[in-house]
């Protein structure tokens, strides 16, 4: 679509998640028209607020095509996947149904209806155990997962519709997604969650289950493993970046969005204390098979290619994650 892709409606799948709301917000508050599909499988419709929600699936190709003609879409984020690490070792044909087919299924769609620009969700995964720290865009490929393999693979189906058709993709490999709107509107449901973050806010407010810790023995300052946490609002802002390149006839690429710094475990718990006035209760167990000592992104890539920055970091997450899971204990009370 060129320059005039930027002009138009922007199509969010997956827009009724954790990510995928924050960014649809951060659209909207760039000026921007927006649609969202969503299964609603594993979304929220109060999430999406006051942005036309259609329920339906990213298979359904007619669907897909009516909702970008009557909406005037010209570019395309995509989030709709599943993304649970574990699972997709257990059921991989779900995976590679869902994250990777469908991911076709839609971009033909797409194609079809004139939208050649496409925002990617993809995963620092997708390098699996870093060798080199911080990670730049060209760290080997080498998922250790089904669901690394199906975000690698559609980076790479990407690419080659790049070369065989108009399409031009970003694909926006993130690390550590955290925390929630500033405002307490939106934040990240806990309830399937199996980040850090939620996990010790649950310990701390619910006090059901105690959180592990896995590993205190690693080759770091405190023997936890190091992780890139990444504002949820920060990696939101990111897609919008990304669709503006783009709408400037960005070429295909792949990017690593991060802060550049890494955070361990123990600081993710002590900061959390330190916010909430109260420790998180832990205890410490083995390591995780496939879990990285310690990986973070080198943002360079980001700033010059997209003209993005992280603004915010550990302790605004920590900050606001708190402030949304306080408010979602009382509203449950």
């Amino acid at each position: 679509m060129g320059v005039n892709s930027i002009d138009g409606t922007v199509l969010v799948t997956g827009g009724a998640g954790y990510i995928g709301s924050h960014t649809v917000r951060s659209l909207r508050e760039a000026g921007r028209e927006v649609v969202v599909l969503d299964s609603l499988e594993l979304g929220r419709r109060e999430a999406v607020i006051d942005a036309p929600l259609v329920i339906g699936d990213i298979h359904d190709r007619d669907l897909v095509a009516t909702t970008c003609n009557e909406h005037g879409v010209t570019q395309l984020v995509h989030f709709a996947a599943y993304k649970a690490v574990g699972e997709s070792m257990e059921t991989p044909a779900k995976y590679w149904r869902n994250n990777v087919a469908g991911s076709v299924d839609l971009v033909e769609a797409c194609l079809a209806s004139g939208v050649n620009d496409v925002v990617f969700s993809s995963s620092c995964s997708v390098n699996g155990t870093p060798d080199v720290v911080p990670v730049t865009e060209n760290a080997p490929i080498h998922p250790e997962s089904v669901y690394a393999e199906s975000k690698a693979m559609v980076e790479r189906i990407l690419f080659w519709y790049g070369q065989t058709s108009d399409l031009r993709s970003v694909s926006l490999r993130y690390f550590n997604a955290a925390g929630a709107s500033f405002d307490g509107r939106i934040g990240e449901d806990w309830t399937h969650s199996q980040n850090l973050v939620p996990l010790a806010m649950k310990a701390l407010l619910l006090n059901e289950r105690r959180l592990t810790v896995f590993g205190d023995d690693y080759d770091t300052p405190d023997g936890t493993c190091i992780r890139d946490y990444i504002h949820v609002a920060d990696l939101a802002n990111a897609h919008v970046k990304a669709l503006d390149y783009l709408g400037r006839d960005g070429d295909t690429v792949a990017v690593n969005v991060g802060t550049g710094v890494g955070s361990s475990v123990l600081e993710v718990l002590n900061t959390t204390a330190d916010v909430a006035g109260e420790a998180v209760p832990y205890d410490v167990g083995p390591r995780r098979a496939g879990d990285p000592v310690a990986t973070f992104a080198d943002p360079t890539f980001a700033s010059d290619t997209l003209g993005w920055t992280a603004n915010w970091g550990l302790r605004e997450i920590v900050e606001t994650a708190y402030t949304w899971y306080v408010s979602q204990v009382e509203r449950a009370r």
